[in-house]
């Protein structure tokens, strides 16, 4: 039970036990927080400084050879300084991140010390000193990194050297310490009531530990946060980005067999001769060869406002406002088409530089009314494009080997493509009536290319 409290409370099972990427992130933060911490220490040295040249009493007599507050805070502002453009370079070394905790308090503590000497008072006097009350800013400052154990240690330090003044002003070097009982004289002279700095201490230790707990439960929620956004960032990069964001945004958990009625175009692409060049070439090489011609293929389709709904081996299935509602969506896939006919001749040019043989693509579009949601078993969710459309691309593409064609279009998709706005790049040849394998209708057809 203890060891999973310290656990808790002291990050253990933290970052270590997380991926190298979720690690990075968290250092990455903390170096962010660090450099946050080390502004906050030089604007706290000069409300120091301000607090500390603002107490002189009316009519008190102030000894000058003992205000060594200047000089303090001058060294400890290089030190804040220096330690800042360390944080800007690199990751500050766990060694210094505990010395700043010790200057911290070994300023405030000095500065509180020579408050006697400096009013020639009894060291009691320094007890009452309102300046403790920085001690609490600079345990919360060391909440900024997020880790517990540096919130522990400026507490214990606080603790730690309040103790020592305590002690020294018991011991009657600094002067007597007036003991009293009498909360009425404690206030109003320089006596030492010893439940009112227990209290003190006590508050210290008290507020150390809700911050320790709240820095330990945010913490915890930064890593999940952290890991979850690194496994989102990962996972982001199998879904299109408009289903990614989809997933994101859903008030509700999403659930298989939803779906909606959408007017949408789709795009087949599938590239010629990869069935027989895979069994020639090395794994590593069809792998190749499928990531440059996806990544020559993709972007153009996003691009014009598609959405890659999933690849078939070397084919791709795209959908045009299925994803987000669009009234551009036939145009769209056209424009989308002609950007990926001419980047399909550039790779056949290249290859044949080369002296590799030209690859060449099929492609077909179509429109209609499909079924845009999520399918799967509750545990493996995938969403896609379900329809007559779907089905309808797919065998026009097939009939590209048979009209001896790259890319085709029916002639409905393509006449609302032009109400939508589509001007094609050259003049499109016109094949009215013709017999497509599957499709029980004549098709008219327009070819791209």
């Amino acid at each position: 039970m203890f060891g999973r409290l310290r656990d808790w409370l002291f990050d253990g099972g933290g970052p270590q036990n997380l991926p190298e990427r979720v690690r990075e992130t968290i250092r990455q933060q903390q170096q962010r927080s660090e450099i946050l911490i080390g502004w906050a220490e030089l604007v706290l040295t000069g409300l120091l400084a301000i607090a500390y040249e603002a107490t002189t009493m009316a009519g008190g007599v102030v000894q000058e050879e003992f205000s060594f507050e200047a000089e303090a805070l001058i060294l400890y502002g290089l030190f804040s300084v220096a330690r800042l453009i360390i944080a800007y370079r690199r990751p500050l070394p766990e060694w210094l991140l505990h010395l700043s905790v010790i200057a911290d308090m070994a300023l405030l503590m000095g500065l509180i010390y020579f408050y006697h000497l400096k009013y020639a008072q009894s060291a009691v006097f320094y007890l009452k000193a309102p300046i403790l009350l920085y001690a609490f800013l600079f345990i919360a400052l060391r909440a900024l990194r997020f880790e517990a154990r540096f919130v522990i240690v400026t507490g214990l330090a606080a603790v730690a050297g309040w103790i020592i003044l305590i002690l020294y002003a018991l011991s009657g070097r600094g002067g007597p310490p007036n003991m009293t009982d009498d909360f009425v004289e404690y206030m109003t002279s320089n006596a030492f009531l010893f439940q009112a700095e227990a209290e003190k201490i006590i508050a210290i230790l008290l507020t150390t530990a809700v911050l320790a707990i709240a820095i330990a439960r945010a913490r915890n929620l930064l890593v999940r946060s952290v890991s979850e956004g690194a496994a989102a960032r990962d996972l982001s990069r199998f879904f299109d980005p408009g289903v990614a964001a989809r997933i994101r945004g859903a008030a509700t958990s999403i659930k298989p067999g939803e779906g909606e009625l959408r007017d949408v175009a789709i795009l087949t692409v599938d590239l010629r001769g990869f069935t027989r060049l895979s069994t020639e070439l090395q794994p590593g090489d069809v792998m190749k060869l499928l990531q440059d011609y996806q990544g020559r293929v993709c972007p153009l389709i996003v691009s014009n406002g598609g959405s890659i709904d999933k690849f078939l081996g070397d084919g791709i299935l795209a959908s045009f406002g299925a994803v987000a509602l669009s009234p551009t969506a036939a145009a769209d896939a056209l424009r989308a088409a002609d950007a990926v006919i001419e980047a399909a001749d550039r790779w056949a040019a290249e290859r044949r530089a080369a002296g590799l043989p030209p690859l060449s693509i099929g492609l077909a579009a179509a429109s209609g009314r499909v079924v845009f949601g999520a399918v799967g078993d509750g545990e493996r969710l995938e969403f896609t494009v379900i329809g007559d459309a779907v089905n309808f691309a797919a065998k026009l593409e097939k009939h590209n080997k048979d009209e001896k064609t790259r890319a085709l279009v029916d002639s409905g998709t393509y006449r609302k493509a032009e109400q939508q706005g589509y001007a094609a790049p050259a003049v499109r040849e016109r094949r009215p009536g013709r017999k497509v394998a599957g499709v029980a209708d004549l098709v008219d057809i327009v070819v791209l290319a």
